[in-house]
């Protein structure tokens, strides 16, 4: 089902913003391996271009990262689009997402049917986000808080989804996955990181590579 947003004539774009080049982004997605037609609607309609800066708008349907300010990035979208389809394997309802950023990776959620938490540590960044995801109509609960203790008064998630990397997975994080449920993250250092994929069953955890991935460090603490 193709998800219903609250388009401006600024979300719809024109010329490098245009419905004709997401389309081509969807394009190189499928021919990358993306299967599910669930993300790919979601990336075809969701307006990328708003969750960055003006300047770049330009290169918002290259399929690459892009600078947000405060050190961080919004992730390429092959990456977005991977683990939303990682976790989606799992048939959730609830999911949560460590480090809004731009807001992105929480609006693709959204639009494929899940009912989003977010957190983000620093709190500008949280602004904009929730600023952009109104303007689109989207319901994404989030919150301005160390993303490391994830946020357990949710919980349990039958997702999570963390968009920074740790040299290992967080505890806290995976204490608050339901059973059943699926946990996507990087992890490792600069130039050494692996998309991991944990999935939590009644008699244990099971682990899975799925692809080295470069994402900003995963920190503690908080940022106004």
């Amino acid at each position: 089902m193709t998800p219903r947003l609250r388009l401006s004539p600024e979300a719809v774009g024109s010329g490098m913003t245009s419905q004709r080049v997401r389309d081509r982004l969807v394009d190189r997605l499928r021919e990358v391996g993306i299967g599910d037609e669930r993300v790919l609607n979601a990336v075809r309609v969701v307006p990328r271009h708003l969750f960055i800066d003006e300047a770049l708008a330009s290169r918002a349907y290259e399929d690459t990262a892009l600078p947000i300010g405060h050190g961080q990035t919004i992730s390429q979208p092959w990456v977005v689009a991977r683990m939303t389809e990682a976790v989606l394997q799992v048939a959730p309802r609830t999911v949560l997402e460590v480090g809004t950023g731009s807001g992105y990776q929480a609006a693709i959620l959204a639009a494929v049917g899940l009912e989003v938490f977010t957190v983000e540590r620093i709190g500008d960044l949280l602004r904009q986000a929730r600023k952009r995801l109104r303007q689109l109509g989207m319901n994404v609960r989030s919150k301005h808080d160390d993303g490391r203790i994830g946020w357990p008064e949710h919980g349990p998630y039958d997702a999570i989804v963390v968009t920074a990397a740790a040299p290992a997975l967080v505890d806290a994080l995976i204490e608050q996955l339901a059973v059943g449920g699926r946990l996507v993250a990087p992890v490792g250092g600069p130039g050494g990181q692996m998309l991991l994929q944990l999935t939590r069953q009644a008699d244990g955890i099971v682990q899975e590579e799925l692809a080295p991935v470069s994402f900003v460090p995963l920190l503690s603490g908080m940022l106004d």
